[in-house]
């Protein structure tokens, strides 16, 4: 049986309380951290918070929120989802991330990425048409740091480095790494390339149509002459009792997140129909218990990964809501969809 690994994903949503008033910032952040401790308590494997620099999220600087969770956790492995590296430096990017491991006793795990929005580029003074090179560049520089020696190298969007240590040191030695993916061949062939494990953005339609990808990675790999590595998934969600419960709660706030990107995108109308198709349909993880459970064992089969993060909040819910999805995730979720996968590989079952 393969080894399966379940996570959450945040991007730190700015949320309402139970009374519908807009919270703070800063209580976003209390409550963030509050989440990721009781994930850790239940046993998940990851906690992944991303970055964004817009006022409809609280965390712009996802190394800073992790390593406060890291004071107060013990297990749970602390990644980024993602780093915005095109608009980062790979040298901070590291020397931060060395700080949350020691930290957290050697839990920091990166996923670098592009990101969804780009308004840090304006914010720190690059240009969108770079928006590839950057890219490009930063990640086999990262690579380069992340190796933890002497570091030669040179490019065209940052000063050279010559015989340059970099410091603080990890106490393990490297800080995995990751690369986030939407879906584009070119940024498969370039995972596979640089060795690196892919973690596949799925934010809509049949999870099973990214199985091209999969595909392309693996012989990607393979023809580079390297071993498999593993695959993970990125997708929302939300759980409930029941499965009523849960898309009645998550669709006002799924309604306002996506809304606003629709209108700022040129997109149509939200309406409810489109969001019930992907709860149905498509990678919407939003139901029960039961029923979110058999569409992530689905969505790991049909791709061929062995890691799922569930992107616990999207839009304004309140906190109470979120903690109590988390704990259904955790407790009911993830053991059932262990027990489909067992069922499945033993021929007892087909998902």
């Amino acid at each position: 049986m393969l080894a399966y690994k379940f996570g959450l994903d945040t991007f730190g949503d700015m949320t309402i309380d139970e009374n519908s008033i807009p919270e703070s910032a800063g209580q976003v952040l209390r409550n963030l951290i509050e989440q990721a401790v009781v994930a850790d308590e239940l046993g998940l494997d990851h906690f992944n918070v991303g970055e964004h620099h817009r006022d409809d999220f609280a965390v712009s600087s996802p190394e800073v929120v992790l390593a406060g969770i890291a004071t107060k956790t013990k297990k749970i492995i602390l990644g980024s989802g993602v780093t915005v590296l095109s608009s980062d430096d790979p040298v901070r990017v590291y020397q931060r991330f060395a700080t949350v491991d020691g930290l957290s006793n050697g839990r920091a795990e990166i996923t670098a990425g592009r990101g969804s929005f780009t308004e840090s580029f304006p914010l720190f003074g690059y240009e969108l048409h770079n928006y590839g090179s950057l890219f490009e560049e930063k990640l086999e520089l990262l690579i380069e740091i992340l190796k933890e020696n002497k570091v030669t190298w040179s490019g065209t969007m940052r000063a050279p480095l010559q015989d340059q240590e970099i410091y603080p040191k990890t106490e393990r030695g490297r800080i995995p790494l990751r690369v986030g993916v939407g879906g584009s061949p070119d940024s498969v062939v370039r995972a596979a390339k640089l060795q690196i494990p892919m973690a596949l953005a799925i934010i809509g339609g049949d999870p099973a149509r990214f199985a091209q990808f999969s595909d392309l990675y693996r012989r990607g790999l393979t023809q580079f002459g390297f071993d498999l590595l593993p695959i993970s998934i990125h997708s929302p969600g939300h759980i409930a009792d029941t499965d009523e419960e849960a898309i009645e709660d998550q669709w006002p706030h799924y309604l306002a997140s996506f809304g606003r990107i629709g209108r700022e995108r040129g997109w149509g109308p939200m309406e409810k129909s489109h969001y019930l198709n992907e709860v149905h349909h498509g990678s919407l993880y939003v139901g029960s218990p039961e029923n979110v459970a058999r569409k992530i064992a689905y969505a790991l089969t049909s791709v061929g990964a062995t890691r799922f993060d569930l992107k616990y909040a999207t839009g304004p819910m309140p906190h109470k809501k979120l903690l109590r999805s988390i704990e259904l995730y955790a407790t009911k979720v993830v053991p059932r969809v262990r027990e489909l996968l067992t069922l499945e590989s033993a021929g007892a079952v087909k998902i």
